[in-house]
């Protein structure tokens, strides 16, 4: 409590030194003061006029208060003619905080990932004939931005197709030891997301960590460009 009235009355004492002058009722100031400080947007010199007894010095009152808060830990300032308190420039990094930007996946994202990590190793082709759609440029791309899928390898058929694959991250925010965890017919049926009954000859596929027989590593000239951005996911 001591330090709260050492700095109302160090304030108290800077108000009367910036208000001497007659032209300035240090009433009027402090009436001024508690209208910024409680506004929840700038105000201008109308808007203040307006809550102030008739022929109050707006001008000269948004001067002095300038003034008393020139060298502390907020200033007043005017922004687009209207005026506001604001932390001082040189102290808006105690005021900095970083937080993770969180992405909402889009119902094609969740769908070309639950057929990643099913169907694991796999190609965007493959991707697209299981969804019977064409997947939109970029899906992959936002996948792999989350950390949540990776490039595997290639698979030895013409053109080379880039294999997809899931990565430690997506198995740790699932809470999964291995893609070989992933939840299976009876789970699945068990959590709604199966009918009782499904399509005959229906199964649930069994995804690899380990490269396939017919699938190479991704990994040397290709990494590198991957690395640089430099590799269009979309068209390799």
């Amino acid at each position: 409590m001591n330090r709260v009235a050492t700095l109302i009355a160090t304030i108290e004492t800077e108000m009367d030194v910036q208000t001497e002058s007659p032209a300035v009722n240090p009433e009027h100031l402090r009436m001024v003061e508690a209208l910024l400080f409680a506004a929840g947007e700038p105000l201008d010199q109308k808007a203040l006029s307006t809550s102030l007894p008739e022929g109050a010095d707006v001008p000269g009152l948004i001067s002095s208060l300038q003034a008393v808060y020139e060298k502390r830990g907020v200033n007043l300032c005017c922004i687009a003619g209207k005026y506001q308190f604001r932390t001082a420039a040189d102290l808006a990094f105690l005021l900095r905080k970083e937080q993770p930007e969180q992405k909402r996946l889009s119902k094609a994202a969740i769908e070309t990932l639950a057929i990643i990590a099913y169907h694991q190793p796999v190609t965007r082709a493959e991707i697209e004939d299981i969804r019977g759609v064409v997947m939109s440029k970029g899906t992959i791309d936002t996948l792999m931005e989350v950390g949540w899928v990776k490039i595997r390898g290639r698979k030895r058929t013409p053109g080379r197709p880039v294999t997809y694959g899931t990565s430690e991250a997506f198995l740790v925010q699932f809470g999964l030891e291995s893609v070989g965890h992933l939840p299976g017919l009876d789970e699945l049926k068990a959590a709604g997301f199966l009918e009782a009954i499904p399509p005959s000859g229906f199964d649930v596929p069994n995804p690899s960590d380990g490269l396939g027989p017919d699938e190479d590593p991704y990994e040397g000239e290709e990494a590198q460009d991957l690395a640089t951005g430099s590799v269009n996911l979309d068209e390799a």
